[in-house]
C-alpha cells in the first residue's frame, strides 16, 4: 500500500494530516532538487571557480551557503504548514477544554466555538460537546422545575392535613366520621399524586415495567366506569360506551389507571355533557379513547398538553384542581406499551384523548 492509497482511504483529521505532511515533503524535495539544478547550472556557467575542487570532499563556501539557504527555507515552510494545521486542530480543542472547565465549575451555559477552517473531527467534537452541554442545562432546568412543582403540589394537602390534625390535637375539631373521611380523602389524594409522580419518573428513566397479559378490555373499562360513574353524573356527565375490542394484550392495571386519568381530566376540564369511551382494534393496534363535548384545546397548547404539570383550560365555573400529571401518566403508560398518546379535536368541537398500542 503506497502513500496515495493511504491518503485516499483516510478521512477527516487523519486525511488532512497525512496529505499535509505528504505535500510538505514533496514540496521540499522538489525545491531542493530543482533548486540544486538551477544553483549548480548557474555556478557552472557564471562562477565555475566557486565550485568545490573535484578531489575535495568538502563543499565550497557557496555550496555551504546553498545548503544553509535550502535548510532554512525548508524549515520555514514546515513551520508555516505546522502552525496552520495546528491552529485548525487545536483551536476547537482548546475551546472545548475551556468550556469543559466552565461546565465542571457549574456554568452549564458554556459552549465551545469553532470556525469554518476547523477540521471535520474537531468540528464534530465541538458540536457533540455543545449538544451534551445543552442537554445537561435542559436537565438541570427540568430538575429545578420538577422540584418546585412537586413542592407546590404537596404543600396544599400536607398543610390541610396538618391543620386538621393539629385542630384535633388541640380540641378545636371534634372527632367524627365526616372529619376522618375528609382526612382520608386528602391522604388518598396524596397517594395518587405520589403514584403519578412515580409512574412519570419511571417512564422518563426507562424503568416503567409492564405486566403484559391477555385481558378483557371491556371488563377493565367497565370496572373504571362503575367506580367513576356516580362522580361523573353528579357533575352532569353522561357516559356513552362504544366498546368494540374485548381481548387485548396489555397491563390491565395500567390501562385502568390511564382511563381513570382521562376521566378525571374530563371531569376537571370538560363541559358537562356526553363522555364517549371507545375501544377498537385497527391496523395492528388496539385503541382506547375518551371524547368529551368541549371546549377542546387550542392548537397552540396541544403540543405540550401531555407534559408533566401542564394544565389545560378549565370548564366554565370550575376551580383549578388536580396535579397536572394525569395526561403525563397517560403518555407514560402508552409509551411503556410501545404505543402513543394523542390528542385530536372532534368534529363537534370537543377533545378526544386516545391511547394506541401494538397488538
Amino acid at each position: 500500500m503506497n502513500l496515495f492509497s493511504v491518503v485516499a482511504r483516510s478521512k477527516g483529521l487523519g486525511r488532512q494530516i497525512v496529505s499535509s505532511v505528504a505535500i510538505l515533503v514533496l514540496a521540499v524535495m522538489m525545491m531542493v532538487l530543482l533548486g540544486s539544478y538551477a544553483f549548480y547550472a548557474t555556478l557552472w556557467v557564471l562562477y565555475p571557480a566557486a565550485l568545490s575542487a573535484p578531489d575535495s570532499w568538502l563543499p565550497s563556501p557557496a555550496e555551504w551557503g546553498w545548503i544553509a539557504a535550502t535548510t532554512l527555507t525548508g524549515l520555514g515552510i514546515a513551520v508555516w504548514v505546522a502552525i496552520r494545521l495546528a491552529r485548525r486542530i487545536l483551536a476547537p480543542l482548546n475551546s472545548v477544554a475551556t468550556s469543559l472547565r466552565q461546565v465542571a465549575q457549574g456554568d452549564l451555559a458554556a459552549r465551545a466555538a469553532t470556525d469554518d477552517h476547523s477540521l471535520g473531527e474537531a468540528t464534530q467534537l465541538v458540536n457533540d460537546f455543545n449538544a451534551m452541554a445543552e442537554r445537561l442545562e435542559r436537565g438541570e432546568q427540568e430538575r429545578i422545575f420538577w422540584n418546585a412543582a412537586i413542592a407546590h403540589e404537596l404543600r396544599t394537602p400536607v398543610t390541610i392535613l396538618r391543620g386538621r390534625l393539629q385542630g384535633l390535637t388541640e380540641g378545636i375539631f371534634q372527632p367524627d366520621p365526616a372529619l376522618f373521611a375528609s382526612l382520608l380523602l386528602h391522604v388518598e389524594g396524596l397517594g395518587r399524586l405520589i403514584e403519578d409522580l412515580r409512574v412519570v419518573g419511571l417512564a422518563e428513566s426507562g424503568h416503567l415495567q409492564m405486566q403484559l397479559q391477555q385481558a378483557d378490555l371491556q371488563q377493565e373499562v367497565m370496572t373504571v366506569v362503575k367506580a367513576c360513574e356516580s362522580a361523573l353524573q353528579e357533575k352532569g356527565f353522561a357516559l356513552s360506551l362504544a366498546l368494540q375490542t374485548r381481548q387485548a394484550l396489555c397491563d390491565p392495571v395500567r390501562i385502568r389507571q390511564a382511563l381513570l386519568a382521562l376521566l378525571e381530566n374530563a371531569l376537571q376540564h370538560a363541559t358537562p355533557g356526553t363522555l364517549t369511551i371507545r375501544t377498537w382494534t385497527d391496523a395492528g393496534q388496539h385503541g382506547l379513547s375518551v371524547e368529551d363535548s368541549g371546549p377542546g384545546i387550542d392548537l397552540a397548547d396541544a403540543h405540550n398538553i401531555f407534559d408533566a404539570f401542564q394544565r389545560g383550560p378549565l370548564a366554565p365555573g370550575a376551580q383549578q384542581k388536580g396535579s397536572g400529571l394525569g395526561l403525563a401518566v397517560v403518555r407514560a403508560i402508552a409509551g411503556a406499551h410501545r404505543g402513543t398518546a394523542r390528542y385530536a379535536r372532534t368534529p363537534s368541537g370537543g377533545a378526544c384523548f386516545a391511547l394506541r398500542w401494538p397488538v
